[in-house]
């Protein structure tokens, strides 16, 4: 299996063809949707013989070529055997690492689980484009939502939005819409805020609130969150273990967004937050009074002395610049959460050649059903 969730087939020539809808060992018929010199890419039309790992799309909409989900065709214990041999792998060919300790997931439910949904529409109801495609599949109903957000999206009219954003506090039963390019004739079964991104755009606020380890966090319309408040409270447990041991002093939380694990975590310890989003920034601000919240960019970060680095950098990674300057703030303990294996590899090779060792890595179930990667790694100087 592949990153990104294809699996891997090879032509008699040796070209590499990345399979979607295929899994390791099976025998199907495919037709080639893209080539190139080095490798080419195909998608299942039949399965000839069926792997053991695969079952039958619990969501009805898979069949109509929804792309929202790609792995529902893989049962939930092989996603997470995959997913961990996919990390592993990453480790030892890109991070140097061989042997690391690979932690798998634990179970998570694949029904309901999702508080946050990004739909589009082509005038008609809003829905999710195509795997690898530009057409729109729209849906009424959705396996993934959050029981809150699957009535919007059932009974809700999204009046003349082509893009639509479905928000909710599952532990406060805040909902909040946001449409695009205005919520003109739109109507909405309430409770449930409703803004246009025009209005966004034109400096009017809109939020609402969630709960993750006995913490309330607010959260605006264009601040990034995790998929699930259950999702955050693993996430934080992973974090807490990853930084065990770290002696007294700064917190720095890189990357911070709203604040969720300097709220969660840095309750007995002073904290910098660092965040580019001017939104996510100020919501730290509310969440986090008594920290220190910088909007900066982490790579262009003077680095203050610190005990504890925590850093959930966006899908490419730390990168160079950003392990400077994190490792510059002299802390002896590091948990790193990856959203990609191979940056994931990357950051690890960086922080080790600076001269931390990575002691494990922990999977997230974040998005079941998906072949989507999170990762919490603990370094130590």
């Amino acid at each position: 299996m592949a990153a990104g969730g294809a699996a891997v087939a090879r032509e008699p020539t040796g070209r590499v063809v990345l399979v979607d809808g295929a899994l390791p060992g099976e025998t199907v018929d495919a037709v080639l949707t893209e080539e190139r010199s080095s490798y080419a890419r195909a998608r299942v039309t039949a399965v000839l013989e069926a792997s053991p790992d695969r079952v039958s799309p619990p969501c009805p909409h898979v069949a109509r070529g929804c792309g929202g989900c790609g792995w529902q065709h893989v049962s939930l214990e092989a996603q997470r055997r995959y997913k961990t041999e996919l990390v592993a792998e990453a480790l030892e060919r890109i991070g140097g690492a061989p042997g690391t300790e690979v932690l798998p997931a634990p179970p998570a439910s694949l029904a309901g689980y999702r508080t946050t949904l990004r739909l589009t529409s082509d005038g008609a109801r809003p829905g999710y484009r195509r795997h690898r495609g530009h057409e729109v599949v729209p849906v009424d109903s959705c396996l993934v939502a959050h029981p809150l957000l699957a009535e919007l999206l059932a009974v809700g009219d999204f009046g003349e939005a082509t893009e639509v954003t479905l928000r909710c506090g599952a532990r406060t039963g805040d909902r909040l819409a946001v449409l695009g390019p205005s919520s003109g004739g739109a109507s909405l079964p309430g409770p449930v805020r409703v803004i246009g991104e025009d209005e966004l755009a034109a400096g009017r606020r809109a939020w609402i609130f969630e709960e993750v380890g006995g913490k309330r966090l607010r959260l605006s319309a264009q601040s990034f969150f995790q998929a699930s408040p259950e999702g955050a409270d693993v996430l934080v447990s992973l974090v807490g273990s990853a930084i065990a041991g770290a002696p007294e002093g700064l917190l720095v939380d890189a990357y911070g967004g709203v604040g969720l694990f300097a709220a969660t975590l840095g309750a007995n310890r002073p904290v910098t937050l660092l965040e580019c989003s001017a939104s996510a920034a100020a919501d730290a601000r509310v969440n986090l009074p008594a920290a220190s919240v910088r909007l900066v960019d982490v790579a262009r970060w003077r680095a203050s002395k610190a005990a504890v680095v925590v850093a959930d950098p966006p899908r490419a990674g730390l990168g160079a610049a950003g392990v400077a300057a994190l490792v510059a703030s002299r802390a002896s303990h590091l948990a790193l959460v990856s959203c990609d294996p191979a940056s994931l590899g990357r950051d690890a090779a960086l922080l080790r050649a600076k001269g931390f060792n990575l002691e494990w890595a922990a999977l997230v179930d974040m998005f079941p059903g998906t072949p989507h990667i999170e990762v919490v790694s603990r370094f130590v100087r």
